[in-house]
């Protein structure tokens, strides 16, 4: 497409408002209101944050590819204490990441899975997941998981839940080592 025929295009297409002192007001009225909204997300995010550093396991949450600032509160606000976990299959059906068994008892690996736990938990662990597909850290377990699972032509979902799982088993075994450690220092 030529420029001239996009910009015919978009005249067609664009809304435009009439310039008098009703259209100046609305415009700063919603830019004000936009300038609000971003102050208080600043805000809670910086609360979050300060939350976040009084935990003892932020920091080791922080090292977490694909964990930051935010998600990492988010995630330990989620989870509370590992330790109150018996094992790491436990923290992974709390996740609600667990397959669904069939009548007999039985499962198999491409069930749905039970949707039973934190439907906040899995969305920051589906925002890791993410964090982790876009970048590719070839070096790291979770995203050779998701590649692999990839490469055998797994659904979305059951890739990303099974990165979330393994995610889960590492986020047990590190941070429940790490505050086992500091109980035993102190």
């Amino acid at each position: 497409m030529k420029a001239a025929e996009i910009h015919t295009a978009a005249r067609t297409c664009a809304f435009t408002m009439p310039k008098n002192e009703t259209t100046k007001l609305l415009v700063t009225h919603a830019v004000s209101q936009v300038n609000f909204v971003a102050e208080s997300l600043a805000t809670i995010a910086r609360e979050l944050t300060r939350l976040g550093s009084l935990l003892p396991e932020y920091p080791v949450v922080l090292e977490f590819f694909g964990v930051g600032k935010i998600l990492g509160p988010q995630i330990i606000a989620e989870i509370g204490d590992v330790r109150r976990f018996a094992k790491k299959s436990s923290l992974v059906c709390f996740a609600g990441l667990e397959p669904e068994s069939n009548q007999s008892g039985a499962r198999r690996g491409d069930e749905p899975i039970s949707k039973k736990g934190s439907p906040h938990l899995r969305k920051a662990l589906f925002q890791v997941m993410d964090c982790v597909l876009q970048n590719s850290p070839v070096d790291n377990a979770v995203y050779q998981l998701l590649d692999r699972k990839r490469a055998e032509n797994k659904h979305y979902r059951t890739y990303m839940n099974a990165g979330a799982a393994k995610f889960l088993r590492i986020y047990y075994a590190r941070v429940k080592e790490y505050l086992n450690n500091l109980e035993a220092d102190a």
